[in-house]
């Protein structure tokens, strides 16, 4: 049995970047939003949007980020389709994604990171004020966060068989409800 608890504990014992904390709370809360629209386990499905990049601060490379991770997951007693979805949200594993949970985790990942990049040139650096269609704009953009995989958004939302926009539009909503807690509440609100 996983539990959150303990899953939040492993990720901020690997990884001491709030960033990079937010942004693993930010897949987290996509994750759980797509399982509730499937049907499937939220506290799995969460846990492992939680977990997927907490090795990648101390094991950056990609010889060693997701595997290391994979490691100290099995030895803690993970299930083996939370330690394969995560695997599998790098190309360069050679674990092709097959399951449900495996292309909405690589879905929301960069995804996740362009919207949240997108809230921080808003003028009030809020998610109130993204919107799917300006997002889906600025991927056009090489220049913006040029770090994100602009096929990974795409490819991710058409393996999870949801339309761009749509995927968009609904991992924006999916954030709103923790914008605080991602510091995308805006400029005015309390952080």
């Amino acid at each position: 049995m996983i539990n959150r608890d303990a899953a939040w504990s492993l990720m901020t014992e690997y990884t001491q970047s709030d960033s990079l904390r937010r942004h693993m709370r930010a897949v987290e809360v996509c994750m759980r939003a797509y399982a509730r629209k499937f049907g499937e386990d939220e506290e799995k499905w969460g846990i492992t949007g939680l977990l997927h990049d907490f090795d990648y601060e101390k094991y950056p490379t990609s010889a060693e980020h997701p595997f290391v991770g994979n490691k100290i997951l099995e030895e803690r007693g993970y299930p083996e389709d939370v330690r394969r979805a995560i695997l599998s949200h790098a190309d360069y594993s050679g674990v092709k994604r097959e399951t449900p949970m495996e292309n909405a985790l690589f879905a929301c990942d960069e995804l996740a990171g362009f919207i949240t990049a997108s809230a921080l040139v808003k003028p009030g650096k809020s998610l109130a004020e993204v919107e799917a269609k300006s997002v889906k704009k600025k991927m056009k953009d090489k220049a913006f966060a040029r770090s994100v995989s602009r096929d990974d958004i795409t490819n991710g939302a058409a393996d999870l068989g949801v339309d761009l926009e749509e995927h968009i539009a609904f991992c924006i909503e999916a954030m709103k409800g923790i914008a605080g807690e991602l510091g995308l509440a805006g400029t005015a609100a309390p952080v």
